[in-house]
């Protein structure tokens, strides 16, 4: 196991914040770079899709000034939906994104032309299975994706999964799943990951582009609070239970919904109007961590406080 060369330099901690839809913007990703961690936002985050040029350039262009600063990476969407994926992936190309984090479908088509300018691939995945055909398909890294992740999330105990990739693959791996403290972060490493996938924690950030009662409702609330649903895009998610309530919808009694709901074009409304993102809040089992809204500077000092704290304590005791 090992960090990439591209991705370890100027990190403080081994974190790559999760690119967040709607919430994730140039603002928090400069911030959590030069905080010392990867930054990073899906492409569909910059409508319309012309402003993509505009939001690279200036990433770009301030990180290059802070010699300090930790490397960048852009989500892209591989599914049907998502028109502007070729365009996208264009201009990650064209401005050499350092990592490309990629979802849903294998990115078969998407590896070759990262690597072509010696960029890296990391791919979201939940199941052994998926693992292997992002392997196969040349992947860099493994983002896993595990139970009480905010947002489209996975069943598998990080313990399971963790485990069971490393029978066969010794690349770099990023675990996700109520990922939220310091202590989490050296638990991450602990079971044999690389880095630690945090982003509901970040939500609540000055930064973060989510309105401020979203940010209150993450203080408000604790793991048993968060509904596991596929209800509002055919997939399964984590969603805060106050944004459920205050949609007009009983968390208890939400129908199914299948994967050709998902439209990442324009997220469909339920019947009450309520939107995925926009009014139905995605957020992680690891929500009981989060007290205050603190500038994402102030995260990232707080996670390296708690997390040399929880590796001082761990080397002093007896076993």
């Amino acid at each position: 196991m090992a960090i990439p060369a591209q991705l370890e330099r100027n990190l403080k901690l081994p974190v790559i914040c999760a690119p967040m839809f709607i919430v994730s913007n140039p603002d928090l990703v400069i911030a959590q770079c030069r905080s010392g961690v990867v930054g990073s936002f899906p492409a569909l985050n910059a409508r319309p899709m012309e402003m993509l040029d505009d939001w690279l350039l200036r990433i770009k262009r301030e990180l290059a000034a802070d010699p300090q600063a930790a490397p960048f990476a852009v989500n892209q969407i591989i599914h049907p939906s998502n028109a502007r994926l070729e365009h996208d992936m264009a201009l990650c190309v064209k401005h050499e994104v350092p990592l490309v984090i990629t979802s849903l479908s294998a990115p078969t088509a998407i590896v070759p032309q990262v690597h072509a300018y010696g960029g890296l691939v990391f791919h979201d995945v939940i199941s052994v299975r998926h693992a292997q055909k992002a392997i196969e398909a040349g992947v860099d890294g493994l983002i896993l994706v595990c139970a009480g992740a905010g947002g489209h999330a996975g069943t598998l105990s990080p313990f399971a999964l963790v485990g069971e990739i490393r029978k066969f693959w010794d690349g770099p791996i990023a675990l996700s799943g109520a990922i939220a403290s310091g202590s989490s972060i050296l638990a991450a490493q602990a079971m044999g990951a690389d880095f630690a996938y945090i982003g509901t924690r970040f939500i609540a950030t000055r930064e973060a582009n989510a309105v401020a009662a979203y940010k209150q409702a993450l203080i408000d609330a604790a793991a048993g609070d968060i509904v596991y649903t596929p209800y509002f895009t055919g997939v399964h998610g984590n969603y805060l239970k106050q944004s459920i309530v205050a949609a007009g919808l009983d968390p208890a009694n939400l129908p199914a919904r299948d994967k050709s709901a998902m439209d990442f074009g324009a997220a469909a409304a339920d019947s009450n109007g309520a939107k995925a993102w926009r009014d139905i809040w995605g957020a992680g089992q690891g929500v009981g961590a989060i007290d205050e809204i603190l500038p994402a500077t102030d995260v990232v000092a707080r996670l390296q406080d708690e997390y040399r704290s929880a590796k001082a304590a761990l080397c002093s005791t007896r076993f």
